[in-house]
């Protein structure tokens, strides 16, 4: 989930920089590429002292690059490494997206079972809501955030970073609308409130938890051992990294907000070796056949039969306003420069983070920064050059 996003000057300069360090005039004049030379690029990026990032690169199953750069939290002396745990932001959707595909798989949800079928309660707008509109962001739902301004505008700040919404807080702020943005399947928008609901549907079918429910059927089965959905008071994040921004030139911890305790949508830590074993997982299909992941990779439709586009309106959740959108669940599919890829970047308080999986060229990015400057996306683009257009 995004927030406090004012911070363009210093995001912007530090792209001109990457994209000075990663031309292709500059790459022209090197050799193939070697971890060496990869690291001299990124480590440019971080100063002595300050929050940075982890790097994990793979090419055709095998970790060729994963470094750290900087501190776990400002002030310490704790440096990042492969195993600092990252909270993973949106990134988290492709597991909220996988637990409703193993819960289908094993014949207890169906991808047209409505959403007031698990939850009655539910106002009427919510009868043509499937689950496939809720992993594919058709649904239409409200977005709880402008629900949670709304409802603090007329009752006063409710939620703070102290005092967090919770997703049953989420859903009943749903419940109190008697209408969605649009009829489900009939246009697309991001939706955080589709997968905090999502969420919750994978805890009342599954009659566990959302998090144990990842733990015994995703993170255990792979060996993910430090992965983990976090809940303040109930669980603990090892070899934590904290959240942090700059401002006015200097980085504060921002690692915590009022929406930082949703699930569903953005509530996972992870590292750079335990999203190794995520994505080689992935590739040789150790949860669902290919079959079964070809349905989720591929690029929905609306209902009339047409490519659906974000919306024209630029805000926070709007990655490319007005342009085709390639979405199946929990993936984005849009290609880049003509290449295949599925990826999910993740954008919340004090973190960014993003998984670029190129699958014709078998090669995997993984980007997790505790500062909100970096543009973790557009470095994995320019790391991905290096690869693609190698002599």
């Amino acid at each position: 989930m995004p927030c406090h996003r004012k911070i363009l000057i210093p995001v912007l300069s530090l792209q001109l920089i990457c994209a000075l360090l990663w031309s292709r005039e500059g790459r022209a004049a090197e050799q193939k590429g070697t971890p060496k030379q990869v690291d001299a690029k990124l480590a440019v990026l971080v100063r002595p002292g300050e929050p940075g990032l982890a790097v994990l690169i793979k090419k055709d199953g095998q970790t060729v690059f994963e470094e750290g750069y900087g501190l776990r939290k400002l002030g310490s002396a704790e440096a990042i490494t492969p195993e600092t745990n990252f909270r993973l932001a949106s990134f988290t959707k492709q597991f909220t997206a996988m637990a409703v595909m193993l819960l289908v798989h094993d014949g207890k949800l169906r991808y047209d079972t409505p959403l007031t079928e698990i939850f009655p309660a539910f106002p009427g707008y919510g009868k043509g809501i499937t689950i496939r509109h809720l992993l594919t962001h058709t649904s239409g739902l409200p977005d709880y955030e402008e629900l949670i301004d709304r409802d603090e505008k007329a009752h006063g700040a409710r939620w703070t970073a102290e005092h967090q919404i919770q997703d049953e807080e989420v859903l009943a702020l749903l419940e109190k609308e008697s209408k969605g943005k649009f009829a489900p399947g009939t246009s697309w928008a991001y939706s955080n409130s589709g997968y905090v609901v999502l969420g919750l549907i994978v805890a009342k079918i599954s009659g566990s938890s959302y998090g144990d429910f990842l733990e015994r059927h995703v993170f255990a089965p792979l060996g993910m051992k430090e992965t983990l959905v976090y809940q303040s008071g109930k669980n603990e994040i090892r070899n934590r990294a904290y959240g942090h921004s700059l401002k006015q030139g200097k980085f504060i911890v921002t690692d915590q907000s009022s929406t930082s305790a949703t699930l569903g949508d953005g509530g996972i830590y992870s590292n750079l070796q335990d999203l190794s074993k995520w994505d080689e997982a992935l590739a040789n299909h150790k949860l669902l056949s290919a079959e079964e992941m070809q349905l989720a990779l591929t690029p929905m439709k609306l209902a009339d039969g047409r490519e659906p586009h974000w919306p024209a309106e630029a805000d926070d959740d709007n990655l490319a306003p007005g342009k085709l959108v390639f979405y199946g669940f929990g993936w984005f599919r849009d290609p880049y420069q003509g290449h295949p890829r599925m990826w999910h970047s993740g954008s919340t308080m004090g973190f960014r983070t993003v998984i670029e999986c190129f699958t014709a060229e078998r090669l995997t990015i993984v980007i997790l920064c505790n500062r909100t400057d970096l543009d973790p996306a557009k470095l994995a683009e320019q790391i991905a050059d290096f690869y693609l257009y190698e002599k």
